[in-house]
């Protein structure tokens, strides 16, 4: 059994959420005698442009401030999301990350500018054999994984595991756990430009009167989705089993890496927080948890939330916890450590 710490914060504070974390953090140093690496990067969720319910920076000010205090460097670390959006590219993202106030520290897109920088981590699980990360987080041990639990479309739920799974994921790597083909063309908005062409590495693609991508040699790194300047490139979103590649995908991300989960059950929304868009909160402010088991931790925060709805929302997302503890990744059943 796993544990998970929980602080209990209904406000709307986002300070005083921030120095609950810090909180937590110091808890479970102090409890474990957990030794920091010289670096640690902190794994966030930018929020797409227009969003405006996702964490925001003043959550994480104290527990940078408290790393620093321990000699430790730290860094903000995220990679390009596959959709065509405001942190498709290197350079977009880092922007869009800076207007939304995530100024403290240097920021890492692990995946480079398009989206095509990666490493394979073998895993060899019943839908995923090797996980595209991006390179970056090859670089180092330890991570703080800080998530904000709320609603996903496919998912059910992001929280934890969807940081490791989908967050970790290089352009190709999300794009395998969506669909597992290549992207597709759409003739009507193809101007034949060659820009796909020009930056394909696998010499996937040819252009006549449209782009056309030869899926025999295309790898999936959906590079060209970045690059195209009509968005006439795209993904389908037609994969089958999503819910299980995200708890694989999740599984290799973690793979020998030594971290630690943090989660704010605040602005819990429907739709993630890659909706830029500005949405409502379907459930009031429940307060921040800590655990270095990301399936216990998902667990806990469903628990509460539905617990406080009293209804079953965001169960589909259950689906994705049972199959990462079925494949290793921690287990469903914790001790909620009150704080």
């Amino acid at each position: 059994m796993s544990k998970v710490y929980f602080i209990e914060n209904r406000s709307s504070d986002f300070k005083s959420l921030g120095g609950d974390a810090l909180r937590l953090l110091k808890h479970f140093v102090l409890e474990t005698n957990h030794q920091f690496e010289k670096e640690v990067p902190i794994k966030v969720h930018f929020g797409e442009k227009g969003n405006k319910t996702f964490v925001p920076p003043v959550c994480y000010d104290e527990i940078i401030r408290y790393l620093k205090d321990m000699g430790v460097e730290p860094s903000y670390i995220e990679t390009n999301v596959l959709y065509r959006g405001s942190r498709t590219t290197r350079t977009k993202h880092i922007e869009t990350a800076k207007e939304h106030g995530f100024t403290q520290i240097p920021i890492i897109i692990a995946d480079g500018e398009i989206g095509t920088d990666y490493v394979e981590v073998e895993i060899n699980k019943e839908y995923v054999d090797k996980c595209r990360i991006g390179k970056a987080y090859g670089r180092f041990k330890q991570f703080i994984v800080m998530s904000h639990f709320k609603g996903h479309v496919e998912a059910g739920f992001g929280g934890a595991i969807k940081q490791l799974g989908m967050g970790f994921a290089a352009r190709g790597g999300k794009l395998a756990q969506h669909s597992g083909i290549s992207p597709v063309v759409n003739d009507s908005k193809c101007t034949a430009c060659g820009t796909c062409v020009d930056s394909c590495d696998f010499g996937a693609i040819e252009c006549e009167e449209v782009a056309v991508i030869d899926k025999d040699v295309c790898v999936g790194c959906a590079g060209c989705i970045a690059v195209c300047p009509e968005g006439a490139i795209r993904n389908t979103w037609g994969g089958s089993n999503f819910k299980e590649k995200l708890a694989e995908y999740a599984f290799g991300a973690a793979k020998d890496k030594d971290i630690i989960y943090i989660s704010f059950i605040i602005n819990v929304t429907q739709d993630c927080d890659c909706a830029g868009k500005s949405m409502k909160p379907i459930a009031d402010n429940i307060g921040v948890l800590l655990s270095k088991d990301p399936v216990a931790l998902d667990t806990a925060c469903l628990d509460l939330v539905q617990k406080e709805k009293r209804i079953e929302l965001f169960e589909k997302g259950r689906a994705v916890l049972l199959h990462a503890q079925k494949i290793g990744l921690g287990s469903m059943d914790y001790e909620l450590v009150r704080l």
